[in-house]
């Protein structure tokens, strides 16, 4: 059924939830698994207290631990997992990311680290379903 599967984090309790989901659809189908994590270059600092490069070393540094919990938990079950770290808008890297590995499928969380910000910059789950040329597993 599915070939290969690609799993979003931003480190929230839905994105383990739906890592979790992920590593098992993979083991099931014997599958390839990729899992990417997005710094969103939206939302970055713009003052002069704050070092844009530190800042965005930060925000990378991050992004890799939740990728490193990813890999550990994959490797834990057993599933081999490529992953990256992405800068940009984060439905656009991630539906680039899904298209460059040929994903059969994208797991995402339900929900973000930040419902607030969800609510400003719009949904990165409802963009992927809505523009994702194959399935969209959302976990909750």
């Amino acid at each position: 059924m599915y070939d290969s599967i690609l799993v979003a984090t931003d480190g929230s309790e839905a994105a383990a939830t739906a890592v979790e989901h992920a590593i098992a659809l993979a083991d099931r189908f014997d599958a390839p698994l990729y899992g990417i994590a997005v710094v969103d270059e939206r939302t970055a600092y713009d003052t002069g207290i704050v070092d844009p490069d530190e800042a965005q070393r930060h925000l990378e540094e991050r992004a890799a631990a939740w990728l490193a919990t990813l890999e550990s938990t994959a490797t834990a079950a057993d599933v081999a997992v490529e992953t990256a770290v992405r800068s940009g808008v984060p439905h656009e890297e991630i539906l680039e990311y899904a298209a460059e590995r040929d994903a059969s499928a994208i797991v995402l969380g339900s929900r973000g680290r930040s419902s607030f910000k969800g609510a400003l910059l719009g949904s990165t789950v409802d963009r992927v379903v809505r523009t994702a040329d194959r399935p969209v597993l959302v976990v909750g």
